[in-house]
């Protein structure tokens, strides 16, 4: 898979600041590989406790879910995707001496 390079001041254009728009990616990247995690684990939990004469065709459908999940596009290509689409909501942190 081939590094590619982003535009830093698109990135900061959508929030104001760079650092910022970088903590957003970076969570929205973590809550998407949770989900995926999730997921694997709840469909792979199926073939616990099988009896092992039938295992080979299991392990079979395992890899193949595996396969799948591991086909996917990258946490954080997918976040850097969904930043630029504008599809993440994400609020800011007000300045609390604002309302003195």
């Amino acid at each position: 898979m081939a590094v590619k390079s982003l535009d830093l001041e698109k990135i900061q254009a959508i929030t104001g600041n760079v650092y910022e728009s970088i903590v957003i990616l970076s969570k929205r990247a973590r809550q998407i590989a949770a989900q995926e995690k999730m997921e694997l684990d709840e469909k792979l939990k199926y073939f616990e406790g099988f009896e092992d004469e039938e295992e080979y065709t299991f392990n079979e459908e395992q890899e193949r879910i595996t396969k799948e999940y591991e086909a996917r596009p990258h946490p954080t290509q997918r976040s850097v995707k969904e930043l630029m689409q504008d599809k993440i909501y994400y609020r800011g942190i007000e300045n609390e001496d604002s309302n003195d």
